[in-house]
């Protein structure tokens, strides 16, 4: 009976310094990664502030295309059945009340509505751009980022090489291996840092470019059924 009681009381014990070794662990990693990071010199602050421009402009682009594609499938047909019955303030109500650059488009063009083809099309493709340009807002410098990342990490590696060799000139006949380990952590931290960054705002950059083009496609056809539309009527 004692030794069971025993090993009641001991089981939690042990659960808990087992918790406390692995929080401790972990803890132990996290700090080595910060200190590795240090070791980075002052390079390291551009990358990480390259490093939060890229998460950034990938959330906040990625949440407006994402909104920007939420098309609605009945608009068009709503919209076509108030132009049939002639009732053009109630289309153009229908599709201001939709927050998306499709509806913006048909709503540029039911305000041309009367007016050749083409000038209806010019200005339905004039808004399209605007569209698209504030879609790809913030693209560019994400590009950037996936290709300045990793040259900025190799600067650091340079001048972490620089600062070894500089140290062994000092050195003389005294050279130490630890004398160097601050110039090679520097050199190698920095290229790792910077490549990591540069990927990732790379693959970040070919799935942003990847969903406009969705968003463009979508705005393509409904632009298409739209001029479609129009000419029924004439038929």
């Amino acid at each position: 009976m004692l030794n069971f009681v025993l090993l009641q009381v001991s089981t939690p014990v042990t659960e808990g310094a087992d918790s406390i070794a692995q929080a401790a662990q972990q803890d132990g990693i996290v700090t080595r990664f910060f200190d590795l990071a240090l070791k980075g010199g002052w390079i390291m602050i551009p990358i990480l502030v390259l490093s939060l421009v890229a998460v950034f402009i990938f959330i906040d682009r990625y949440l407006a295309v994402k909104k920007a594609g939420k098309v609605d499938n009945s608009l068009l047909e709503r919209v076509k059945d108030f132009i049939l019955q002639g009732k053009i303030d109630a289309a153009l109500t229908l599709a201001r009340s939709q927050d998306t650059p499709t509806a913006r488009m048909i709503e540029k063009g039911i305000t041309r509505i009367g007016r050749p083809m083409a000038d209806v099309n010019t200005a339905i493709e004039m808004v399209g751009n605007l569209e698209i340009s504030k879609l790809e807002k913030g693209l560019p410098v994400l590009a950037s980022v996936a290709g300045g990342a990793p040259m900025i990490g190799f600067l650091g590696t340079v001048i972490g090489m620089i600062q070894a060799f500089y140290d062994m000139a000092n050195a003389g006949n005294n050279i130490d291996v630890t004398l160097l380990s601050s110039g090679i952590y520097q050199a190698m931290v920095t290229t790792v840092a910077g490549l990591t960054v540069g990927i990732i705002a790379y693959f970040a950059y070919n799935i942003l470019v990847s969903n406009v083009e969705k968003v463009v496609f979508k705005m393509e056809a409904a632009t298409s059924e739209f001029l479609d539309l129009l000419n029924e009527p004439a038929k």
